[in-house]
């Protein structure tokens, strides 16, 4: 009985898989959306182990339905034999009616892009946080990481006292 409270308070301290810190300075987003994954049992046991890159991943919608697209999921040297990984297979995304009709507008008539920001376990399943982004130009890049400098300087000056 000990063992699973343990487990869940390791599940709760660390309970990003990985993150896509790309996406932020590449993106400007607007909207965040939780998403569910269909996985394989292959997949969550890399998962499970931090076996996973979202850096050049994307959503892409097709037909109504949401999909992750070049997420890269190593499979384990224990892998079964009789099941042949494929690393950077198509996921679906479980989204509700009224986020993929969100979803589709904005990327149809707006110009938005769908991208994955990070990957999390909630209750012991995977998510996938995805958002709704605009790419930046390379003035606005400078601007952000000017401001990114600042706001390190600002916490070391205030840490100084």
């Amino acid at each position: 009985m000990a063992d699973k409270k343990t487990k869940k308070k390791q599940e709760g301290q660390n309970s990003t898989i990985a993150k896509n810190r790309q996406a932020t300075f590449e993106y400007s987003v607007e909207e965040r959306f939780e998403a569910g994954l269909v996985l394989e049992g292959w997949e969550v046991k890399s998962l499970r182990d931090g076996r996973v890159q979202l850096k050049e991943s994307y959503v892409d919608i097709k037909k109504g339905e949401a999909w992750l697209l070049g997420a890269h999921i190593s499979a384990l040297l224990s892998a079964s034999t009789h099941i042949k990984p494929e690393a950077v297979r198509r996921k679906k995304l479980l989204l509700n009616r009224h986020e993929l009709n969100k979803l589709i507008g904005s990327v149809e008539r707006k110009g938005y892009t769908i991208i994955p920001l990070s990957m999390y376990w909630k209750n012991g399943r995977a998510k996938l946080e995805i958002g709704l982004a605009k790419g930046k130009q390379l003035h606005d890049k400078r601007a952000a990481s000017k401001d990114q400098d600042w706001k390190r300087e600002q916490a070391r000056i205030m840490k100084k006292g």
